[in-house]
C-alpha cells in the first residue's frame, strides 16, 4: 500500500466525474507557498509534482481527522445516552429509596404506639387485660416480620442506588473526555482546511493551468487503468458463463490466480438486489457537495456516503471507514462487483462504492462534490482494500 495520498482527480469531466475549480487549485497549494515563504533567497521553488504531493498529504490529514470526528462524534453520542439512562435510573430508584424509607419509619411509630420498645414486664403491667396483652402479641409478630423485609429492601435499594450513581458519575467522566476529543478532532479538521483556503487564494492562474494539465493526464491513465480491469472481469465472466454451460461448474473464477478467491463469498441474487438499491441511492447524490463529518441528505462525507447507501438498501453499516472495512468480506479487485466497497489508504481513510467497470460513487474531499470516477484516481497502490458489505 501506498504511504503517500496522490493527486485526486480535478480538472476535466471524465466518465461521469464532476470537478468544480476549486478541487483543482487544491492541487496547487501547500508546497508552493509553504516552502518558499521560508525560502532563501535564490532557493529553487518545489516542482509541481512535490507540491501536489504535499497538496495531497494535506488533504489526507483532514480527511483523517474528520474521521476521527466521526468517531468521536458516534461515541459521545453513545455516552450521552447511557448518561441520560442511568440518571434516570437513578432517579427511580431514589424514589423508590424515598417509599422505603417512609415505611421503616411507619413502624418505628407503630413500635412506638404499641409500646413494643418496652420490656415484657412493663408491658404486662400497663395492658389493662389480659386479652390486651395476647392482642398486641399477635400483632408485633406480624409486625416483626414485615418490618424486617422491609429493612432488608431498604438496605438493598440504598446499595443499589449508590452503585447506579456511581455508574452515572463515570460515564459523565467519560463523555467529558469524548468531548474533548471531538472538539480536538474538529480543530484538526478546520486547522488543515484554512490553511489550504489561504494557500488556494495565492496561487497564479500560470500554476493552475499547468497542474490541470497534469490532472487531465492522470485522469486519462485512471479512466485506462479502469478500462482494462473492466475487459479483465469481462473475460473471467465470461470463461465462468462458458465453463458452467459445459457442465463444469466453474466455482473459481477464470484469471484471478491466487489473489484471494478462495472464500469470496458469490455476488447472489439478494446481494445484487441489495447493491441495486445503494448504487441507485448513490447516484441521487451526485453532485451533493462533500463536507466533512456529514451524512446527508444534503452534503457527505465519504463514509458517511457510504453509510446512507447501504442504509437505503437495508444494510447498517458503522459510521466510520476504520469500523465500515470489517463490516464485510474482503476480496480481491478483480473480483469486484456492483455496490462492494473500495477502502483507500495503509490507514484506511478514504471509502468509495463500487459501481462495475472499474469505476466507484465517492465523496472526495473538501473543495469537491459527490461523483463517479475510476478506482484508479490516487493510483493503483492507493487502493487498501475492497469489502462486499450485507
Amino acid at each position: 500500500m501506498a504511504s503517500h495520498r496522490k493527486s485526486r482527480t480535478p480538472g476535466t469531466r471524465v466518465a461521469g466525474i464532476r470537478t468544480p475549480a476549486l478541487a483543482t487549485a487544491a492541487l496547487t497549494s501547500v508546497a508552493l507557498l509553504s516552502q518558499t515563504a521560508d525560502a532563501a533567497p535564490g532557493e529553487d521553488r518545489p516542482s509541481l509534482e512535490e507540491v501536489e504531493k504535499k497538496v495531497g498529504d494535506l488533504y489526507r490529514q483532514a480527511e483523517s481527522a474528520t474521521e476521527k470526528y466521526n468517531a468521536a462524534k458516534e461515541q459521545t453520542t453513545k455516552q450521552r445516552k447511557r448518561v441520560d439512562t442511568l440518571l434516570d435510573d437513578v432517579a427511580q430508584r431514589t424514589q423508590k429509596l424515598n417509599e422505603a424509607r417512609a415505611e421503616l419509619g411507619s413502624y418505628a411509630a407503630a413500635q412506638y404506639r404499641t409500646g413494643a420498645g418496652l420490656p415484657d414486664t412493663a408491658t404486662f403491667l400497663l395492658a389493662e387485660t389480659p386479652q390486651d396483652i395476647f392482642d398486641q402479641r399477635q400483632v408485633l409478630d406480624r409486625m416483626t416480620g414485615r418490618q424486617k423485609a422491609a429493612v432488608d429492601d431498604y438496605v438493598t435499594r440504598q446499595t443499589e442506588t449508590m452503585k447506579k450513581r456511581q455508574e452515572a458519575t463515570e460515564s459523565l467522566r467519560t463523555l467529558t473526555e469524548t468531548q474533548g476529543d471531538l472538539r480536538t478532532a474538529k480543530a484538526t479538521v478546520q486547522k488543515k482546511l484554512a490553511d489550504a483556503r489561504e494557500l488556494l487564494s495565492k496561487l497564479t492562474a500560470e500554476e493552475k493551468a499547468r497542474l490541470a494539465a497534469i490532472e487531465k493526464r492522470k485522469q486519462e491513465e485512471a479512466a485506462r487503468k479502469a478500462a482494462e480491469l473492466a475487459r479483465q472481469q469481462a473475460e473471467q465472466e465470461q470463461a465462468r458463463e462458458e465453463a458452467a454451460q459445459q457442465g463444469g461448474g466453474a466455482s473459481e473464477g477464470s484469471g484471478s490466480g491466487s489473489t484471494g478467491s478462495t472464500g469470496t463469498p458469490p455476488a447472489d441474487s439478494s446481494y445484487g438486489t441489495k447493491a441495486e438499491k445503494a448504487l441507485a441511492f448513490a447516484r441521487a447524490q451526485i453532485g451533493k457537495p462533500y463536507v466533512w463529518g456529514a451524512t446527508g441528505p444534503g452534503s457527505y462525507d465519504c463514509s458517511g456516503l457510504t453509510q446512507a447507501a447501504w442504509k437505503a438498501a437495508g444494510v447498517s453499516l458503522p459510521r466510520t471507514t476504520y469500523d465500515q472495512v470489517n463490516a464485510g468480506t474482503a476480496v480481491p479487485v478483480s473480483q469486484a462487483q456492483p455496490g462492494d466497497l473500495v477502502f483507500f489508504y495503509d490507514d484506511v481513510t478514504h471509502v468509495g462504492i463500487y459501481v462495475g467497470n472499474g469505476m466507484m460513487i465517492h465523496a472526495p474531499k473538501p473543495g469537491t462534490y459527490v461523483r463517479e470516477e475510476s478506482i484508479y484516481y490516487d493510483g493503483h497502490s492507493a487502493i487498501h482494500s475492497i469489502v462486499r458489505p450485507a
